[in-house]
């Protein structure tokens, strides 16, 4: 892959997610980021390593569902 840096438009498009995405991994969970001036710059084997390191992953989205299942199964119990 080609070692040019990539603006924030391109890793979102490279990652497949938006750009507010993006900046907010930057800020909340360290995303591996270069600032040149004011633009966030990216080289995307960084970038990789960390998605793949499992960084970019929700920890609490588990949690989430779970507890959605369990209201779900409290609330359809009462129906039956």
């Amino acid at each position: 892959m080609s070692d040019r840096w990539m603006s924030v438009e391109e890793i979102a498009g490279y990652l497949g997610v938006s750009k507010d995405t993006i900046y907010g991994w930057i800020t909340k969970r360290g995303m591996p980021a270069h600032k040149v001036g004011r633009l966030w710059k990216f080289k995307s084997d960084e970038v990789d390593s960390w998605v793949r390191a499992g960084k970019a992953s929700d920890e609490g989205d588990e949690h989430a569902v779970s507890d959605a299942k369990g209201r779900e199964r409290r609330a359809t119990r009462g129906k039956q």
